[in-house]
């Protein structure tokens, strides 16, 4: 920062709003007094020119006013303000204002030429007040600065390269005619040269100002100004100095120097800061209170050398260097006692509030504290007129809208709060989103928008929900829900009775039969019945549902085409039958449903989801591979069209415009089925909501039992490629089966030390969920509780409670049975309960496991499994108890085997004397040796029999001995 700063000699805030550049101020003898003193022009981005002649005054009432000269609102933005010599017979002082179509010369006339460039890259020469000619520059993208010298009757500007070209004026004016290269209709001139820059200089940056200062013929200069250096270049375009700089220029403005060779430069800054550099030398700097987009120097009447500046705001500034020292004194301090008591106490408190600012960052609430913002939203309770629907009528219905209007009101200062609005769909919105003023203590804000019907389809759920995010005084981010019913009539309207219908429920109450246009009064004036017995209500894009009431009991009927249509209407009977009982002031009101539960009605719902879900992603395979093959072609078309020596396509332009239409054609039908899916869930949706109404209604549920079952029906709002309400609806259904609806508390403890299971996918189809659903209904039909807690239906004995300790028992992987468990064998039980046998028994098993694999596989893979199952079960007490049993039955067995063992031996001799009288026909040599060799193979036998029951014996015995 500089110790000194740009004196104020005359200023004047210029409009409200209006917007200054670069070229939009200038000064001179623009109204050719004589004096010599300059005037200061000005124009704005409005339109808006205005001529002062600063001077000082004593006072400061009027001051702008007396210096103003002229203000005069033009037509067109003004882009540019020079003062020269433009018209022509005259050696006047004239004005020249460009406009982005037009330019004007106003009251002035001489010998001056103009150059204008448009955005295209054009250069249009106007010799006084006629048009010359045209060029356009070459490699031209973005229009840069552009300057004139005089000394070498060029042009230079700054090109889309990033470099300083320099154009002399016989080198544009022999050129090709713009004309030409603008109408492609025009004959091509060929008189014409091709355009090219006498010299350029790559500068590597973006050009903000140019200038060629022609205050002095011995100094040859070009002054460029770039993002992050300025450059001092000569005519010849060879460099002469740079400067790097430390800062963002903003503009500048080089004139004259004392010293011979130098030159002054005024630069403006970003930092508002006013530098003045003597070549690359800074001399002064002084801080300004704008940041300048433009200066200049000028010859006032009282004071010579001021420098006058604009900011992009309109605040013009006419200034002086000066060392003025500023005569503002420290105010003195009134000097008093301090009480330290006070003080102390004071200082106390404030550390407290620290303390607790800082533990707890305000961001836990406190549970007696007050909110920040109230939110009440009341819904009309007639539609709209006119209707704001985007759907005007759905099969000559016409769609009507009501209006939501939300209050906000807020108890301290509130800023940056917005609101959200969310329906169900096909419901929408007029705007769902909102963001609200700053609220001071106590002010409020009204937010008004209407909620129709979007869609061909009724909703599955007619509330709304409404978000209100802000941040409180200290900063933390705060979140306010809240919720709104839209009324039945927005999805439907009243028509005649339906006499037959496919679907029919019968809900049962315990008070008399009630008039139904009373429960509905909004539709009673055009309803058809009026004894009140009938209620008929045609969904705007659903089916008709009709509810009937008994005339001699206590039922009522609703009935309709399709199964998901009456659940809005069921909801809505007995949500108002328990309003219109409370206001009578009937505390034993009761409410059931005793009709056999209609689950295949429901499974309709489901299999339609599930095939729109198949055909899903039966599109998406179809597409990826067609998108492949169009791939393929396109490379193959691109090799044929690249190769230098032409070959023949052999019919790839055809296989590409049928894989294109194919890939078109399946994008249409995914984009079908996603709606008809989106459709279908809304349907599924409101059936899974009937269902659950009717479960609860039969099995007289509790609020909690009701919100658990739903929300294991419908764990999820809508459907993603990734995870659907298939696979997560049955993982949901199958915890509560082995947890709160499982008999079994070993099968609790079990899915309790189930770390996880498989990932969820798209089913192959739905009878196993359809199982598990209809499992649920009849455990809860029996009396299952749901609840959350893992003790729901028995209690955990201490035998299995290790069982769901982590790693106790392996996750089991369900098998295609659905749900059912797997048994083991007796076999497999009784090894359980056994120790694994030493080494040396375990080597005689092995060899013999593998000798009788041949014999009985299902032995040796049941002894394998039990083997893998003698591990995790390991308790002293029941160990010493199980071989004291063990003991016993070893010695029954013992005592049963030397009787089993001689009738083998006797079975063996019979069957080798068989034998011998077979082969009595033969030869007697022959004889001998089969009979030594059947002497031999029969001892092998024996011997290989003894060996199995020793081994077997040997296996025992460590049984026995464990104890």
């Amino acid at each position: 920062m500089s110790l000194f700063k740009a004196r104020d000699w005359w200023s004047a805030a210029l409009g409200e709003g209006e917007e200054f550049d670069q070229g939009c101020l200038c000064v001179g003898d623009v109204d050719n007094s004589g004096t010599g003193h300059d005037k200061v022009v000005v124009g704005s981005y409005m339109g808006m020119l205005r001529i002062f002649s600063p001077h000082t005054h004593k006072s400061s009432e009027g001051g702008v006013t007396d210096a103003q000269l002229l203000e005069v609102q033009l037509q067109n933005a003004i882009i540019h303000v020079e003062v020269g010599k433009f018209v022509s017979c005259s050696e006047l002082l004239h004005l020249a204002v460009l406009h982005p179509r037009k330019l004007s010369v106003y009251s002035v006339s001489g010998h001056h030429s103009l150059c204008i460039q448009s955005m295209d890259g054009m250069l249009m020469f106007f010799e006084q007040d006629s048009y010359s000619f045209g060029r356009f520059l070459p490699e031209f993208l973005l229009p840069g600065p552009l300057v004139y010298n005089s000394r070498t009757d060029s042009f230079l500007t700054v090109s889309s390269a990033r470099q300083l070209d320099s154009y002399k004026y016989e080198t544009l004016a022999v050129a090709t005619e713009a004309e030409s290269r603008q109408d492609p209709d025009l004959p091509l001139k060929t008189g014409g040269k091709r355009l090219m820059p006498d010299w350029t200089f790559v500068l590597g940056e973006q050009a903000l100002e140019l200038s060629v200062p022609s205050f002095s013929h011995a100094s040859s200069s070009i002054f460029v100004l770039g993002e992050r250096n300025f450059y001092c270049l000569r005519d010849n375009g060879q460099i002469r100095f740079m400067k790097k700089l430390e800062f963002n220029p903003s503009c500048f403005l080089p004139y004259a120097s004392v010293t011979d060779g130098s030159t002054n430069l005024l630069l403006g800054n970003h930092t508002n800061m006013l530098l003045i550099y003597q070549d690359v030398t800074l001399k002064w700097a002084a801080q300004l209170s704008f940041v300048p987009v433009a200066v200049r120097v000028a010859n006032f009447p009282e004071l010579k050398g001021v420098v006058v500046s604009l900011s992009s705001d309109g605040h013009l500034l006419c200034s002086y260097m000066g060392t003025d020292p500023s005569f503002f004194t420290t105010p003195k301090v009134d000097a008093r006692e301090a009480d330290y008591e006070q003080v102390d106490a004071e200082m106390k408190k404030l550390q407290k509030f620290i303390r607790e600012a800082t533990r707890t960052q305000d961001i836990l609430r406190k549970p007696d504290a007050e909110e920040e913002l109230t939110v009440k939203a009341s819904v009309s309770s007639s539609v709209d007129s006119p209707s704001q629907a985007l759907i005007q009528d759905v099969d000559g219905l016409p769609i009507p809208s009501v209006t939501i209007q939300v209050k906000v009101k807020a108890s301290c200062v509130v800023q940056s709060s917005k609101l959200t609005v969310g329906v169900q769909p096909p419901l929408a919105v007029t705007q769902d989103q909102f963001v609200l003023e700053p609220m001071g203590v106590g002010s409020s804000t009204v937010v008004v928008f209407s909620a129709f019907l979007n869609g061909r389809y009724p909703p599955a759920d007619l509330t709304g929900d409404i978000t209100v995010s802000f941040s409180s005084p200290t900063g933390v981010p705060r979140v306010l829900q809240s919720r709104f019913s839209l009324p039945l009539l927005l999805v439907c309207v009243p028509s005649s009775p339906a006499k037959t219908s496919k679907f029919k429920i019968t809900v049962d109450t315990n008070q008399p039969p009630v008039n139904l246009n009373a429960i509905f009064p909004e539709f009673s004036g055009k309803s058809e019945d009026k004894d009140g017995n009938t209620l008929a209500l045609q969904f705007l894009s659903g089916a008709k549902v009709t509810v009937v009431a008994s005339k001699t009991s206590q039922r009522y009927r609703i009935q309709s085409d399709s199964f998901g249509d009456m659940w809005l209407v069921v909801k809505e009977l007995v949500q108002r039958f328990d309003q219109h009982f409370s206001k009578l002031g009937v505390k034993d009101f009761k409410k059931s449903f005793n009709g056999p539960l209609p689950l295949q009605d429901y499974f309709l719902s489901v299999d339609h989801h599930f095939q729109l879900r198949v055909s899903a992603q039966q599109y998406q395979d179809l597409l990826s591979e067609r998108a492949v093959q169009f791939r393929a072609i396109q490379r193959r078309l691109l090799t044929r069209f690249k190769d230098k020596t032409p070959a023949p396509l052999q019919n790839l332009d055809t296989l590409l415009d049928a894989t294109y239409s194919q890939v078109i054609a399946l994008a249409e039908a995914a984009e079908e089925n996603r709606a008809l899916l989106e459709e279908a869930f809304v349907r599924l949706r409101s059936a899974t909501h009937l269902l659950v109404l009717l479960l609860s209604l039969l099995q007289g549920l509790t609020p909690e039992q009701t919100a658990i079952l739903e929300a294991t029906l419908l764990p999820l709002l809508q459907d993603t490629p990734q995870l659907g309400w298939e696979e997560s609806c049955d993982a949901a259904v199958s915890h509560l089966l082995r947890t709160c609806l499982s008999w079994s508390p070993k099968d609790q403890a079990t899915s309790l030390a189930q770390a996880g299971g498989p990932v969820l996918s798209l089913p192959h189809d739905t009878a196993r969920l359809k199982k598990h659903i209809t499992l649920l209904c009849d455990r809860i039909g029996k009396g299952g509780r749901l609840t959350l807690a893992s003790e729901a239906n028995a209690p955990v004995p201490a035998q299995v409670q290790n069982l769901a300790a982590p790693g106790g028992v392996e996750p089991i992987a369900e098998g295609a049975g659905g749900g059912e468990e797997l048994e083991l064998p007796q076999e497999a039980t009784k090894f359980i309960r056994k120790k694994q046998p030493s080494k040396k028994v375990k080597k005689d098993k092995d060899s013999k496991e593998k000798k009788e694999v041949s014999r009985d596989p299902s032995e040796a893979t049941v002894r394998e499994e039990a083997g893998g199952a003698e591990e995790p079960v390991k308790e002293a007490k029941r160990e010493k108890k199980e071989s004291s049993r063990e003991k016993k039955e070893s010695k029954k067995d013992s005592s049963k085997e030397p009787k089993e063992e001689e009738a083998k031996k006797e079975s063996k001799k019979e069957s080798s004397a068989s034998k011998e009288k077979k082969e009595s026909s033969r030869e007697k040599k022959d004889k001998e040796k089969e009979g030594k060799d059947a002497g031999k193979e029969t001892g092998d036998k024996k011997v290989s029999k003894k060996a199995s029951v020793k081994v077997k014996e040997k296996k025992k015995e460590p049984e026995v001995g464990d104890g």
